[in-house]
């Protein structure tokens, strides 16, 4: 799993919640207001970075529109990227109803069909 950006509290005892780059030692976003938020950014800079540095651009694909997918614990929710980790593991983004997102093996996934 991308390990490099965590989440962790804005260290101003505000409340909200800040993205550490672990490559660089320093914040990469600060000032979120929710865990949410910062799953966001967090995902966001995954898909933008490896552990050493950018992403190569075959370690990276789009999935638009995003697609509704189940997870392994076979909780609704939508694909909408795909990553390599540097392990060489293929990982999709998944959005949970509650807006929290998670980088899932894809072999944790499937797509979701009715009935």
């Amino acid at each position: 799993m991308p390990a490099r950006f965590t989440i962790r509290p804005s260290d101003d005892n505000s409340g909200t919640f800040g993205v550490w780059d672990g490559a660089v030692n320093g914040w990469r976003a600060h000032d979120l207001a929710t865990k949410v938020d910062a799953q966001r950014v967090v995902t966001e800079l995954d898909i933008q970075f490896n552990a050493y540095g950018p992403r190569p651009a075959d370690d990276f694909w789009p999935v638009t529109p995003a697609r509704p997918v189940q997870r392994a614990e076979w909780q609704p929710g939508e694909l909408d990227a795909w990553i390599r980790d540097d392990d060489g593991q293929i990982l999709g983004r998944f959005r949970a109803p509650d807006g929290s997102l998670a980088w899932i093996p894809s072999g944790d996934l499937r797509p979701l069909t009715d009935g």
